[in-house]
């Protein structure tokens, strides 16, 4: 019995072989009087095989043509002329699987008559009696004859055949009309008639369950849990009681399903997803440590080590998995990588991104954060040369395409080439247009190239698309007040922003500087310190910095300016700014 019915299987099985049935009628040609002396010579002297007549059937008669055809039709989905082609070949051959083939056939497209035939001439042919009656079953659910459909049921199940409960899953799943297929599980499949197999006992409390007969099914699950009392029979009923919400009932469910089954991964992986699930890390963690790994389960380990912020955990997690046995390894090459760099181990991440196969699902991600380490090492022209490879491998993944784009055009922002930036955003918004992160992007790069007027288009039409956007309205607001423009449409924009986000320092910075903008540096001072002190920032400093000075505390200004010359010591806005204030 199989573990569950999950889908309807198949009806038309492939056939093991073909029933061809070739005539051949050889016939010797004859003379009505006696030949000449001539005459006999010259037959003498032909090939034998030249006085053969050779006589072979006609399509419509020749069971092998009927058969490849339907095959044929089987390979196209065309089920009606299939039927048509097999019920042909049914009255050529002797072989009761052509004749099964035709009735299910017929019953696929709800040809009831043909499929009566089918079904008489595959009992003639000595169709087994329990195979005929899950047939006959079939038959009568398509025609909606609920007592018939049963009658035969109770045939099949009557008969103690080992495949019986599967056929009868079988049948009902196929079934047209859901809510007769139910009423008959209800009727049939009870307790008292279950066999002692607890596969048969999941199945048909599965079954129920997709036929949203919940309570049948719950009922069911919990008489196999006591009749069974096993590591399935307890995993089956969690799963029960966690559809309905129930996840303290779940978890002492397979925490005893556990008992029964230590070893068992999934149910493993399934206990410590419900511990996680209510922030016990630590008991999710420790369930997971003890028993057979594989990559799930270290990648779960990790995850849950990472929610905790547990580093130690996550050290000793890469030390153990780099001992783990090859194929571990190999299907773990991304996590490694990862933990590596969750380390600062750059070169060693590198390494393990190295190995995740071109087929493996983070083949991607790892060429990624490749590129954004050797980046950060200093290999600039790599970076981009290994986000350029990716803009060729991925140029039929639009995502991915997308997502290559945006990462090459943020570390030419961090050069500070915001040509090149522009640029590769552009790109990117010609494969997925309209996109408002890309927009987004690119109005920064624009506004930091000190293009303003394509930077408040862009800005202006991701508003079109997210109107109100929070971030979109600081952006354009920040910008107009950047380049003393528009002041009024500025502070619109950024007293929306405030009001969505009060205490936001990127926005309270965007407003401290609109009040400097304004003449009211007192308000500016105030709004601008108080961003800094929430987040030093070092283009918040500068701000800071210029406004003190232009108040006259050239003393406080030096030491925010210093400040910022340690939190980055390349600052361009820092550098621009101290050129402006010492002409």
């Amino acid at each position: 019995m199989e573990s569950s019915v999950r889908s309807s299987a198949a009806k038309f099985k492939q056939l093991r072989h073909f029933t061809a049935v070739t005539v051949l009628v050889l016939s010797l040609a004859a003379c009505a009087s006696a030949p000449s002396r001539q005459t006999q010579t010259s037959s003498a002297s032909a090939q034998p095989l030249t006085r053969l007549q050779v006589v072979t059937p006609d399509a419509d008669h020749d069971v092998l043509a009927q058969l490849l055809a339907g095959e044929m039709a089987l390979s196209h989905t065309d089920l009606k002329a299939a039927s048509g082609y097999y019920a042909k070949a049914m009255v050529l051959s002797n072989d009761p699987e052509v004749a099964e083939r035709a009735a299910r056939l017929a019953i696929a497209i709800h040809d009831s008559a043909a499929a009566q035939r089918g079904l008489d001439r595959w009992q003639a042919l000595g169709a087994k009696p329990v195979a005929m009656a899950g047939a006959r079953a079939e038959l009568a659910l398509d025609r909606g004859d609920t007592d018939e459909a049963r009658r035969q049921l109770e045939l099949l199940l009557g008969s103690n055949d080992k495949d019986a409960w599967r056929q009868f899953g079988r049948v009902l799943i196929g079934a047209r009309d859901q809510a007769q297929a139910a009423q008959l599980l209800e009727a049939l499949a009870t307790p008292q008639r279950l066999p002692a197999d607890a596969q048969a006992w999941l199945a048909m409390s599965e079954l129920g369950d997709k036929f949203d007969r919940h309570a049948y099914a719950m009922r069911i699950a919990e008489a196999a849990v006591q009749r069974f009392n096993s590591a399935e029979t307890y995993a089956w009923l969690a799963q029960m009681k966690l559809k309905d919400g129930d996840k303290d009932g779940a978890r002492a469910l397979l925490q005893k399903a556990l008992a029964k089954a230590p070893q068992n991964v999934q149910l493993r992986l399934a206990y410590a997803g419900l511990l996680s699930q209510a922030a016990d890390y630590a008991g999710a963690a420790k369930v997971l440590e003890h028993g057979p790994q594989n990559a799930e389960i270290y990648a779960l380990r990790a995850a849950l080590a990472a929610q905790s912020k547990d580093d130690k955990a996550l050290a000793a997690l890469y030390q153990e998995l780099q001992q783990a046995s090859p194929d571990v390894r190999v299907q773990s090459a991304y996590l490694l990588g990862q933990l590596a760099e969750m380390q600062h181990r750059d070169a060693e991440a590198l390494a393990w991104y190295g190995q995740v196969g071109d087929d493996d699902p983070h083949a991607f991600d790892a060429d990624l954060r490749s590129a954004l380490i050797l980046h950060s090492q200093g290999k600039v022209a790599d970076a981009h040369q290994l986000l350029d490879q990716l803009q060729i491998d991925y140029l039929d993944q639009p995502a991915l395409l997308r997502q290559a784009y945006e990462v090459d055009a943020e570390l030419y922002v961090r050069e500070l080439k915001f040509a090149q930036a522009e640029q590769a955003f552009s790109r990117a918004l010609q494969v997925v247009p309209d996109d408002p992160g890309l927009l987004y992007g690119r109005g920064l790069a624009y506004a930091e190239a000190g293009q303003i007027d394509q930077a408040v288009q862009d800005f202006q039409h991701l508003l079109k698309i997210k109107p109100g956007d929070v971030d979109a309205s600081n952006a354009l607001g920040y910008t107009l007040a950047d380049a003393d423009r528009d002041l009024p449409e500025a502070e619109k924009l950024l007293q929306t922003a405030r009001t969505a986000k009060p205490d936001d320092p990127a926005i309270a910075d965007s407003w401290g500087w609109l009040q400097y903008r304004l003449g009211h540096l007192d308000q500016a001072a105030q709004t601008l310190r108080g961003a800094w002190l929430a987040n030093k920032d070092a283009d918040v400093g500068v701000h800071l910095g210029e406004v003190l000075w232009k108040q006259g505390r050239k003393q406080d200004a030096q030491e925010i300016f210093d400040e910022v010359r340690k939190l980055d010591p390349h600052s361009s806005s820092l550098q621009a700014t101290l050129k402006r204030l010492h002409p």
